[in-house]
């Protein structure tokens, strides 16, 4: 009998040892989380508040490979055309550009890749007359034979952040950051005799573009995007009539939407 309530009497202190140690347990763990809560956030906490890192709002799927690019082409004729102050312009000419792309998912929702960029200008004016004041008493000034042919060709490294519009599959914001170099080509001739000039240089870019993309099917997306800021430097050489030789060298910082850079082009998810 006093064997029995001996065994008791230590299953019970046992018991009891037990439960103040969960109790403590418990305790620690809740101290431990309320230091936490009071612990400033870190960067990376307060962007998982935003909906940037959350893997939850997955749109882009970490190993996805991005097919895509951009293309315009426009033509111009002019006969007897009056724009303001200049009369008389008679002149034809195109713009062609295009700008293939190519990104790889290294995470979800981030891309890394590559673009390459040409465009060709030709312009050819026959004639156009500028006036300022009447007849008799103002000035004009005539051009006439004058040609321009221009290209331009760059290849950039591109980062894209996609940020998906709350659980919506098919429509999210992207921030495309690229840096770029790349070569210019010219050559501009008038009159009669002949005068030409001819022009190379190169250009050094950094710029930001934000944009939309929406799926039109599982794997194709049309994408609209704008510059809103860059910082570009260029270096021109131009060499006239074969003899005279300048350069110039121009930088720009630019923090406002260029209407001239909004892209409409499409992406092929795979």
């Amino acid at each position: 009998m006093r064997k029995l309530f001996i065994r008791t009497l230590a299953l019970a202190l046992c018991l009891t040892g037990t439960a103040q140690a969960l109790r403590a347990q418990e305790t620690t763990a809740a101290q431990t989380a309320a230091t936490a809560d009071q612990r400033p956030k870190t960067i990376n906490e307060m962007r998982q508040e935003r909906g940037l890192t959350d893997t939850h709002n997955l749109f882009v799927p970490k190993g996805q490979w991005i097919f895509g690019g951009t293309a315009s082409y426009s033509t111009h004729t002019n006969k007897g055309y009056q724009f303001l102050v200049i009369e008389g312009i008679n002149s034809k000419g195109y713009t062609f550009r295009v700008s293939p792309m190519i990104a790889y998912a290294f995470r979800d929702n981030m891309a890394l890749g590559g673009r390459f960029i040409y465009s060709r200008t030709l312009l050819k004016l026959d004639n156009a007359e500028l006036h300022f004041g009447n007849e008799k008493t103002g000035t004009n000034i005539v051009a006439r034979d004058f040609y321009s042919l221009k290209q331009t060709y760059s290849a950039a490294a591109i980062w894209r952040q996609y940020i998906p519009l709350g659980r919506n599959k098919r429509f999210a914001l992207f921030n495309e950051m690229s840096l770029a170099a790349g070569g210019t080509q010219a050559r501009f001739a008038n009159d009669s005799p002949v005068k030409g000039t001819y022009e190379t240089g190169y250009t050094l870019s950094l710029g930001i573009s934000p944009g939309i993309v929406a799926f039109a099917t599982n794997n194709m997306a049309v994408e609209v995007n704008v510059g809103v800021m860059g910082i570009s430097y260029t270096h021109t050489k131009q060499v006239h009539n074969q003899v005279t030789v300048g350069k110039r060298n121009t930088s720009m910082m630019n923090f406002k939407v260029n209407i001239f850079s909004i892209g409409l082009g499409m992406a092929f998810y795979l």
